[in-house]
């Protein structure tokens, strides 16, 4: 069975009997600082100036349990003990907050609070400038216990049930807000993981592909270098005469032709230099000059981008482009690369024969999977891939990055 929350009203006698101007107010007060914003500290900030003007107090401590649900962190407090927030952390079961949060249940200490054997002195607190305190669990009925609230005074007070209930409520009413200020904050660090993983796996990847790059150029093709100077000087020395050996040479010599054109092809496709020498408009320009038999409309910014973003932007633009020459029977393609201050854009356009993205198999029915790959690689790195095109009327590919 639900547990029903006292109403406002029924906490009067903590605030003013019958003061229904300061009663709205507190309300007033609790929606605006759970409305504040998606981030545990500001809202844990509030909530404990908060608590000092509702209740009367000198400090609020605000305490927030943590991922892993063992320990309670200062998330918020009052000046000056804000410098602290982030610096104390709490077992579960240490100390007074540990002990409300292990039993979920309110603690009062009138005065001698050294003499409490829960009481654990925190330096960084100077709980021995404060003589009472009083602290109680914040709950939710959807998210279990969430934190714990403390409160302190310089003079001694005998915190009333009202008080106590008092905290308590407006414990219960944050509670659920603070829960979805920690899942937010846990899926803004995910997010972040994710980015940082990307980066390294397509960092990782291209430092592989650049070692193997050096391997065949400072191998293979070494190699296919010499042996094709030596099958020239090998043919210059045999006397002038028809026969199986001249034959041979010749034959031999276009084997070396054909596997140093392979071992630059094998380069290019690992990593392609052009990206190394010129950097991504470099790249997009030596793309459009590889179209001989279509009229290309360039307009490439003069701007560089992080490693991994122009990486997947040259493979993208590559690969429409081959698209646009295998399928769309186009005599006109439009490149375009502009970076504005909310992000990068791509576009390959086309005036081909275009096709219907909505039957059966779609762009890739088109583009193979060549479709699929390049939106892969655009999510890789945060983006976004949109494919335009009609029966007729040509295709536009972009690409929009964050």
């Amino acid at each position: 069975m639900t547990r029903r929350r006292p109403p406002l009203r029924d906490i009067g006698p903590a605030l003013v009997a019958g003061d229904a101007q300061r009663e709205t107010a507190l309300l007033l007060s609790i929606i605006e600082a759970v409305s504040a914003g998606p981030d545990v500290e500001p809202l844990a900030a509030a909530v404990a100036r908060l608590i000092t003007e509702a209740t009367t107090t000198d400090v609020c401590f605000v305490h927030v349990l943590d991922d892993a649900e063992r320990s309670l962190t200062l998330t918020g407090a009052t000046p000056p003990f804000d410098a602290a927030v982030g610096q104390v952390q709490l077992p579960i079961g240490v100390g007074v907050t540990g002990w409300v949060a292990s039993r979920r249940k309110p603690a009062v200490i009138v005065e001698h609070k050294e003499q409490d054997p829960r009481y654990l002195p925190i330096p960084a607190l100077r709980g021995s400038d404060f003589v009472s305190m009083a602290s109680v669990p914040m709950t939710s009925d959807a998210a279990g216990l969430v934190g714990v609230l403390n409160v302190h005074t310089l003079a001694r007070r005998e915190f009333s049930a009202a008080d106590v209930r008092l905290l308590t409520v407006i414990g219960s009413l944050v509670a659920g807000a603070m829960h979805s200020a920690r899942l937010h904050r846990q899926l803004v660090l995910r997010e972040r993981a994710q980015e940082r993983f990307t980066e390294q796996v397509i960092a990782a990847q291209e430092a592989e592909r650049r070692r193997l790059a050096g391997d065949i150029h400072d191998g293979i093709s070494q190699r296919l270098v010499s042996l094709a100077y030596h099958l020239d000087a090998a043919e210059r020395a045999l006397p002038s005469r028809p026969g199986d050996a001249a034959e041979q040479l010749r034959f031999a010599r276009g084997l070396a032709d054909l596997s140093m054109d392979e071992a630059r092809a094998a380069i290019g496709g690992l990593r392609p230099p052009v990206l190394d020498d010129l950097g991504l408009p470099g790249g997009l320009s030596s793309l459009a000059r590889s179209l001989p038999d279509l009229v290309v409309n360039l307009d490439v910014a003069e701007h560089r981008l992080p490693e991994q973003h122009e990486l997947a932007l040259y493979r993208i633009a590559q690969e429409a482009l081959q698209n646009v020459v295998k399928h769309a029977a186009a005599s006109r393609v439009r490149l375009r690369f502009t970076v504005a201050c909310d992000g990068a854009r791509l576009e390959i356009g086309d005036d081909g024969r275009g096709f219907d993205p909505n039957r059966p198999g779609g762009a890739r029915a088109v583009g193979g999977y060549g479709m699929q790959s390049m939106s892969e690689r655009a999510e890789l790195v945060g983006g976004t891939l949109t494919v335009r095109s009609r029966p007729g009327s040509g295709t536009v590919v972009t690409v929009t990055l964050p």
